[in-house]
């Protein structure tokens, strides 16, 4: 990995050429359509999946809309009907998606800064070693799900899991061994307002909306993204595509910890299927060009060293579930 720290704004200097347009972005092309969700006037794509069905679409129209995708797993997978701020229905299903994921250390120190004293005393930030924590970098292009089409960015904080001793890299070790992985969120912007709504209002996240485009040249991965103040680019995730791709279906667990709006600790998980997927040590894997903007000012106070593993993950189906109570996380064991 070549980490390039600039001090000054990246240029768009990424040359590839753009993901093609899913059924979702062909939808949203159309005049948007104006919804109220808990109180937020949110433009959707008229013809959209959720213009249409609010989250709850039968798989008969999934299968009718996209006849190549693979619903096997959803068909085993109840939806209920929650009340999360607005009316919805968990789990959120994303039917076909991608994604990068690089693993860095961090300052632990500044891990620890950044995480409200209350979630501290249920989780800890993985000790990788000796004042080093680590943070895991995902970009996400969501192509076809329950909420249309958006692209992602998120920055969370590995951790223990709550009610654990936290034993630094063998804990680590075994959360990448059980495909169980526990963090907490500390930033997580989207590229359309609906995303951003939902995540806010439902799931409690860090959510805001900026500019996030996806590109793909024949040997990389890139997500730009735009710096909300400006809109100017404020910095560039490369990822290599990996070679010798795994098919065998896997499934991982991601579960978070924050509060809900009235300050209650919760969590949140999403079990993913991956279907194609590699990985990587090679620091040569991963490409992060920081510029000026604030989010890079804020990945920057982190003090990124080691890049510790690349996940290539070209394809991939997911069921985001409802936050709950914490409190509640022992009663499911």
């Amino acid at each position: 990995m070549h980490r390039k720290i600039a001090a000054a704004a990246v240029s768009g200097c990424i040359l590839g050429t753009t993901a093609a347009p899913s059924r979702a972005d062909a939808a949203a092309a159309s005049t948007p359509l104006i919804i109220d969700i808990a109180g937020h006037e949110v433009p959707v794509a008229a013809g959209g999946l959720y213009a249409r069905f609010r989250s709850n679409p039968p798989l008969s129209v999934i299968a009718a809309e996209a006849p190549e995708l693979d619903l096997s797993w959803f068909k085993g997978i109840r939806k209920d009907k929650v009340d999360i701020g607005f009316a919805s229905y968990s789990p959120n299903f994303y039917y076909k998606n991608s994604k990068i994921t690089a693993v860095f250390t961090a300052d632990l120190a500044r891990l620890k800064e950044l995480m409200p004293a209350d979630i501290l005393q249920q989780v800890q930030p993985l000790q990788v070693w000796p004042g080093r924590g680590a943070v895991a970098l995902t970009a996400y292009a969501y192509a076809y799900c329950d909420n249309d089409s958006y692209n992602e960015i998120s920055l969370a904080i590995v951790t223990s899991k709550p009610g654990t001793a936290s034993l630094g890299p063998f804990t680590l070790l075994g959360q990448s061994l059980s495909r169980d992985f526990w963090g907490y969120v500390l930033k997580l912007p989207v590229n359309t307002e609906l995303a951003r709504v939902r995540g806010v209002v439902g799931y409690n996240l860090p959510k805001w909306l900026t500019g996030i485009e996806h590109k793909e040249t024949e040997g990389s991965v890139a997500f730009e993204v735009m710096d909300s103040e400006t809109g100017k680019l404020d910095f560039v995730f490369t990822g290599k595509r990996l070679g010798q791709l795994s098919h065998e279906a896997e499934l991982v667990r991601n579960s978070f910890t924050n509060r809900d709006g009235a300050g209650a600790l919760t969590y949140g998980y999403a079990v993913s299927r991956q279907l194609s997927h590699a990985s990587s040590t090679s620091a040569d894997a991963v490409d992060l060009q920081l510029g000026d903007g604030s989010f890079s000012r804020y990945i920057k106070s982190l003090k990124l060293g080691k890049m510790m593993k690349y996940e290539y993950v070209p394809e991939f189906q997911n069921a985001l579930y409802a936050p709950k109570p914490l409190n509640s996380l022992d009663a499911e064991k």
